[in-house]
């Protein structure tokens, strides 16, 4: 039996932020906390948002989103939701702060801890529909926490858990791709390279979701085209356009499940020094991932290939290695920092990850560390 279900209402086009009002009104925010962080607050774009809504409203602004969000940090979110009478969430970043304000809905209605609201923990079943409204609006091209079900959130014990819920999917989600015209080349393609291996991990997921394939294989075409010309010329509207479009159909097919590339991401974002960006993360382990898993994806590998523009026969992980560098990426875990003596444990929590079960092909701790060593560069 396949379950299958999509999604939410969205305004996506250059523009879009102008609705922002409208649609505050149509889910009945009056009283909206701004989740954010001090870069996007520096680089104008909390004020814009700011700009297009009513004079007359009372909106409060968190700006402490850390790069890869915290309990602490939606504690503290929180705190401010509750202390100014806050009524909704608009959610302006990357996904960080698009996390971090999925889970301060969640708490300001459900009974904290986070913990038990983690996939792993079973926290699917007790998360219910009764959140607090959200909008979101991404300014990064990459994780599509837009129109994502998850929020990834480094607990206080340290466990980066997911926290999963169809409710969690924020209620609209404006993409406006103007947001992203002034992102450094380098956020460019860290978050570029997320949303191609989110396109690639959810289509070689084993579950049965022939829309949510379709999906991702169209999101990867249009990545694989756009992303060296937005990284190259930022200010390329057309490829600014086709990058937020792939970022968010990478997080609609998320309805398949990720994989092993996400169950390494995950434990490895959560260690504190040094702080560890996902995007970039997924992409580096990514080559690796896809020859492990190569020999279990059968006709997937050449729908992959054609997707992506290559040549009958092509190699998929190699292609995806040369576009790693040729768009900047680290040549390996080493380079970004990453030692040894971490890789062990780093093995036993990915084996944990809510993503390890959707893995095309069965991974145990002993595979995911010789994927982490591989992956080392």
């Amino acid at each position: 039996m396949a379950m299958i279900s999509y999604l939410t209402r969205i305004q996506f086009d250059f523009g879009a932020l102008e609705l922002l009002a409208d649609e505050l009104n149509r889910v009945g925010i009056m009283r909206p906390l701004i989740v954010s962080d001090k870069g996007v607050v520096a680089a104008g774009l909390v004020e814009r948002v700011s700009a297009v809504l009513p004079a007359d409203m009372s909106v409060t602004v968190y700006d402490g989103t850390p790069e890869n969000p915290t309990e602490a940090a939606v504690d503290e979110a929180l705190r401010l939701f509750r202390e100014h009478g806050c009524d909704g969430l608009i959610g302006v970043g990357g996904g960080s702060a698009l996390d971090l304000a999925k889970a301060v809905r969640l708490l300001a209605t459900h009974p904290g801890p986070l913990a038990p609201y983690a996939m792993i923990e079973g926290g699917v079943a007790r998360i219910g529909p009764n959140l607090a409204p959200m909008i979101a609006l991404p300014t990064t091209a990459g994780t599509g926490s837009e129109v994502g079900r998850g929020a990834l959130i480094t607990l206080a014990d340290g466990r980066k858990l997911g926290v999963v819920s169809p409710h969690l999917i924020p209620d609209v989600a404006i993409c406006d791709p103007e947001l992203t015209l002034g992102l450094p080349r380098a956020v460019t393609a860290g978050t570029g390279m997320d949303a191609i291996a989110h396109c690639i991990e959810t289509f070689c997921s084993p579950l049965v979701n022939p829309p949510a394939d379709a999906i991702a294989l169209d999101g990867l075409a249009r990545a694989c085209r756009h992303i060296e010309r937005a990284c190259g010329h930022g200010a390329d509207r057309e490829a600014r356009w086709n990058m937020m479009m792939a970022a968010m159909e990478g997080a609609m097919a998320f309805q398949k499940g990720l994989g092993a590339v996400h169950a390494m991401s995950h434990p490895l974002g959560s260690i504190q020094s040094p702080r560890l960006h996902h995007g970039t993360l997924n992409a580096v382990v990514l080559p690796a991932v896809l020859r492990f898993n190569h020999d279990a994806l059968g006709d997937k590998v050449p729908r992959l290939a054609h997707a992506m523009g290559l040549a009958p026969g092509s190699d998929v992980a190699d292609a995806i290695a040369k576009l790693n560098a040729r768009v900047g990426m680290p040549a390996g875990l080493r380079a970004m920092g990453v030692t040894p003596e971490i890789l062990p444990a780093m093995a036993e929590q990915a084996v944990k990850d809510h993503c390890n079960g959707t893995n095309p092909r069965q991974a145990d701790a002993a595979d995911y560390l010789d994927l982490l060593r591989a992956a080392m560069g």
